[in-house]
């Protein structure tokens, strides 16, 4: 055989293998594995890269999504940093840690919604003002819900002029730092979206003012051949299901599902039941992740539904099955002292919630236990 022979033998073996590759992937139960946390402060770095290392990676996690928000030194806004937030060099650690243990980073950034929290407006809205989309929604000094104003955070306005311009480049900044293939833009709880006092939104669709500020986030991200993750809640009719106002919505986003780009992934989150949405997200065209948070029973459900789901499916509907994510609503630090049961005064109120089963740290314990032996029950099968 000549060379050109040789070379063209050994480029169609290779392509052979590949695609062996991608077939025996596709054909896993729960191709991401995944875990979300806020990303660590400092001070915490050394501590959370241990747990990478010795309880996520033995897990099998290889999909970390990471709530940075401002918890960086961005240079393209220092402006928007956190008084004390992680350096270049803490991300490169981070980066350094996941990549040695074949863990895929997804860094977020909370979009649209979620840009204040109770009585305390979040970073970019304290320093743009401007792009406040209810500005005559005033902060209050001690929150509480339900309030007259439906206030539960504050959202951006998708039609601002201004605001992509400096979004876009905390966005660019953080998945080159991280060097990320997706980002994670949160929009979940999405209460305030054209609102009828906004000078630019009012009167518009709010499934169609959704559905452009998530195609124009998927747009941009793939200029540089990056994928968007999204929450799913908003594209959910909370009405017609009954799910309600928090894990679906009430303000008519839901119809947005069918004006928005299909290789957005959805991270169909729900923490009280085990609701079956995953399956209406993969019926319309999206991969899609179940994400418990910390009640094992419903996680461990919830692993079984999607192995269900992911065996029985047709050909074209298996990939959209794309695995589970466990989600958790801190820092590393007061989820690690729960993990290994550390008494401290701000997880009191969690070793309450450990005596009720309900528990981020018992769930993730439970939900990867389960991933697991479902696997193996899988390989027992074929």
């Amino acid at each position: 055989m000549n060379k050109t022979g040789i070379k063209t033998g050994i480029i169609a073996a290779c392509l052979f293998l590949c695609g062996l590759t991608q077939v025996q992937a596709l054909d896993t139960l729960f191709e991401v594995r995944g875990f979300a946390i806020g990303a660590p402060k400092p001070a915490e770095l050394d501590r959370f890269l241990k747990f990478v290392d010795e309880e996520m990676a033995p897990r099998k996690v290889n999909t970390l999504i990471l709530r940075v928000d401002f918890n960086y030194q961005y240079e393209s806004h220092p402006e928007l940093r956190d008084s004390i937030a992680l350096s270049g060099a803490d991300v490169d650690r981070i980066v350094a840690t996941c990549r040695k243990n074949n863990i895929r980073i997804v860094p977020q950034i909370n979009l649209l919604g979620h840009q204040s929290w109770a009585s305390r407006t979040n970073k970019l809205l304290a320093v743009y003002p401007q792009f406040d989309e209810t500005p005559h929604v005033k902060m209050p000094e001690t929150y509480k819900w339900p309030n007259p104003d439906g206030l539960y955070c504050k959202s951006y306005c998708p039609l601002h002029p201004e605001v992509h311009g400096v979004v876009f480049a905390l966005v660019d900044e953080l998945c080159d730092r991280f060097q990320a293939d997706a980002f994670h833009a949160g929009m979940d709880e999405v209460f305030y979206i054209g609102d009828d006092k906004c000078p630019r939104c009012g009167g518009i669709d709010k499934a169609e003012l959704f559905a452009g500020e998530v195609n124009k986030i998927r747009n941009h991200l793939r200029l540089k051949n990056r994928e968007l993750w999204i929450w799913g809640d908003r594209l959910i009719d909370g009405k017609s299901t009954g799910i309600g106002l928090w894990e679906a919505s009430l303000n008519y986003t839901h119809r947005a599902i069918d004006m928005i780009y299909k290789d957005v992934v959805i991270c169909d989150w729900h923490y009280e039941r085990p609701d079956q949405t995953a399956v209406y997200f993969a019926m319309k065209g999206f991969r899609v992740l179940t994400c418990p948070w910390n009640r094992q029973q419903v996680a461990v459900m919830q692993a079984e539904d999607m192995a269900r789901w992911r065996k029985y499916a047709t050909n074209q509907m298996k990939p959209r099955y794309y695995g589970m994510v466990q989600t958790v609503w801190s820092g590393p630090s007061q989820f690690i002292d729960g993990f290994y049961g550390i008494q401290t005064s701000a997880n009191n109120i969690n070793n309450s919630a450990t005596r009720n089963n309900r528990s981020p740290w018992d769930t993730f314990r439970a939900l990867y236990k389960q991933m697991d032996e479902l696997e193996m029950e899988q390989k027992k099968t074929d």
